[in-house]
């Protein structure tokens, strides 16, 4: 069935850090599970959906911020994370891990946003370090972390051969 399978998620997703230059990181608070914070992410829509659109896309629906106005930096870096119980049934029968690529967004301050009230209940920008601690995702709390390392301007986003 062509419909049921659109409707399952893809195991492959975005994870979106959006930022201040001060490094106030924006948090959105999940509609399906209260209490828990993450920031932007979601899955691909295709297979062959690129990353970067993905990426632009989940920001886009989110938070209705455009991030095609300011720049996303792919930080090639890959999560795989086992997909929680309560979500297990959105992807195709015996699918169990999700593999998580993360990306950051600078924008000059901390933005009006618009949620997605099927998606998120509330947002808050938080300094870097409070946002961390308020994830419920360990590969999310992870990427705020580096965000000192990794902000935009830093050479260790881009990536090197040695």
């Amino acid at each position: 069935n062509v419909t049921a399978m659109k409707a399952q998620k893809q195991p492959v997703s975005a994870l979106v850090v959006i930022y201040t230059a001060d490094l106030d990181v924006l948090l959105l608070e999940r509609a399906d599970f209260p209490g828990a914070w993450q920031s932007v992410t979601g899955s691909v829509d295709a297979v062959d959906e690129p990353l970067e659109n993905t990426a632009v896309r989940e920001v886009g629906e989110e938070t209705g911020i455009d991030a095609r106005l300011y720049p996303l930096r792919n930080w090639y870096k890959q999560n795989q994370f086992e997909i929680f119980s309560r979500w297990s049934g959105r992807y195709a029968p015996g699918t169990t891990h999700n593999t998580e690529h993360v990306f950051s967004l600078e924008v000059p301050a901390p933005l009006p946003v618009t949620l997605a009230p099927k998606e998120h209940t509330q947002s808050i920008w938080l300094p870097w370090q409070a946002a961390a601690e308020k994830c419920f995702s360990w590969s999310n709390a992870a990427a705020i972390r580096e965000l000192p390392e990794r902000r935009l301007g830093n050479k260790s986003l881009n990536p090197t051969i040695e």
